[in-house]
């Protein structure tokens, strides 16, 4: 064989070996990601992420300066949020904070429960569920934990369960009742709802506090006095930390959401509290820091093998 054969025969037996790329998976690894506080375990689950319509949702904000605000962050539309809950094991309980949008949201999203047992863990073990709010995407994934005690606020108990209530709200806020009252019916039935009448603590070093305006009985959790899990304070990050004023049509008292969001967000500079945010992008947790009058996010530092939190 001369040489200029034996070159053709390496280049024709090499060229498969270039056409054999792998295919694209199109997925992320899954979605939770474990910090310690003091002896709690903390895990961020992710129930996946939608398309946050922000040019029709958010108010009390110029649509040019919401998509300025973005375009600061290096972000545009379609803006895709994140649905965050978070489990905790105190070593006594497992306890999970919100539960994702369940089927509610369609394809996107319902991957919490996924993401947990990846994490470890089986919805059956899980012992109570602690709602923030009852919207869709926090409330929506509840049916799926057979042995769970489920608690929210009376307030927000009481708002979302009223027939009367459905029929003075906005009419886009008819499907929120019904999914309301469908995720709690089970739970009703068989003696394991059982709304708490005032906020304060729920289990040792976990704290019910008010925090409402999105929703009339919305609440945030403090654990360990470290981690603020503070639901829908937060929708859309880089608009609403330079721009707390800005709110969303979900909210059920602009004022009030406004002025619950400005207190919470100058305690947890202030306080250097973790945050861990429903709504920023997974696992959602980080710090506040004010800078210039404004509030800048920091994202916690990845950490391979989490140790307890200082």
């Amino acid at each position: 064989m001369n040489h200029l054969n034996k070159l053709l025969l390496a280049c024709a037996l090499a060229m498969p070996l270039a056409h054999a790329a792998a295919p694209m998976a199109h997925t992320q690894a899954p979605g939770y990601y474990r910090i310690m506080l003091d002896r709690f375990e903390v895990t961020a689950l992710s129930d996946g992420t939608h398309p946050f319509p922000v040019d029709t949702v958010m108010t009390n904000i110029s649509p040019r300066q919401a998509l300025q605000d973005l375009a600061d962050a290096d972000l545009k539309l379609p803006l895709q949020g994140s649905i965050n809950a978070f489990l905790i094991n105190t070593g006594d309980k497992l306890i999970l904070i919100d539960t994702g949008a369940g089927a509610l949201y369609g394809d996107c999203c319902g991957k919490l429960v996924a993401h947990l047992r990846a994490a470890g863990y089986q919805p059956g073990q899980v012992d109570e569920i602690y709602i923030t709010h009852l919207h869709k995407d926090h409330a929506g994934g509840i049916p799926a934990f057979p042995n769970a005690v489920l608690r929210v606020s009376q307030a927000e108990a009481d708002y979302w369960l009223t027939p009367a209530n459905k029929a003075k709200a906005p009419a886009f806020l008819s499907t929120f009742f019904d999914a309301a009252q469908a995720a709690v019916a089970p739970y009703q039935a068989s003696g394991r709802f059982q709304p708490y009448q005032d906020f304060g603590p729920l289990e040792a070093g976990i704290t019910a506090l008010p925090a409402p305006g999105h929703t009339p009985g919305h609440a945030a959790y403090l654990i360990a006095d470290k981690l603020l899990l503070w639901g829908d304070i937060v929708h859309v990050a880089p608009i609403q930390l330079p721009h707390p004023d800005a709110t969303v049509k979900y909210d059920s008292s602009e004022s009030t959401a406004q002025a619950t969001r400005a207190s919470l967000l100058r305690q947890a500079a202030e306080k250097h509290w973790i945050i861990g945010a429903a709504h920023i992008a997974f696992p959602g947790l980080g710090h506040l820091r004010r800078w210039r009058g404004e509030y800048q996010w920091l994202p916690l530092n990845y950490d391979e093998a989490p140790a307890a939190q200082p």
